[in-house]
C-alpha cells in the first residue's frame, strides 16, 4: 500500500538537509527531530514535521477513511515574518461539512406554473 503522506515526507527530509542543525552542527537527522534540537529547526521544517504527524494520523483515523487526509496544498502556514495564519488556498466546500448538499427547492404554487402543451401531450 502507498503511502499517502510521501510528498510531505520528502519535503521534510529536503528541509532538514538543508538546515543549520545537519549543515553546519553535523547532527544527524535523526538527532535533529529529537526535542532538544527540534526547536531549533527552521519554521518550514516543523510545520512540516507537525504536517507529516497530522498525515500519518490520518491515515488510521476512523473519521477520515472516507474524506481522506486533507490535502497538503491546502493547509495553512505559519508567515515566520509575522507570525500570522496563512491560507495558501481557499479551501474547497465539503458535502455534510455543516451545510446541507443541496438547496432547498423553492416550493410554489399551482397559479404560477404554466404548461407547455407540447411537453405534457395534452394533459
Amino acid at each position: 500500500m502507498p503511502s499517502s503522506c510521501k510528498e510531505i515526507r520528502q519535503a521534510l527530509a529536503v528541509c532538514l538537509q538543508q538546515s543549520d542543525c545537519i549543515m553546519v552542527q553535523q547532527n544527524t537527522p535523526q538527532e535533529c527531530l529529537r526535542p532538544p534540537l527540534v526547536n531549533t529547526l527552521p519554521t518550514k521544517c516543523q510545520q512540516l514535521l507537525k504536517g507529516l504527524g497530522d498525515c500519518k494520523r490520518g491515515m488510521v483515523d476512523m473519521r477520515k477513511r472516507f474524506r481522506g487526509n486533507q490535502a497538503y496544498a491546502l493547509a495553512k502556514e505559519v508567515d515566520p515574518n509575522t507570525g500570522d495564519v496563512v491560507e495558501k488556498r481557499k479551501p474547497v466546500a465539503q458535502m455534510y461539512g455543516g451545510k446541507p448538499a443541496f438547496q432547498p427547492v423553492k416550493e410554489i404554487s399551482g397559479d404560477e406554473v404554466e404548461m407547455d402543451p407540447e411537453k405534457t401531450r395534452g394533459l
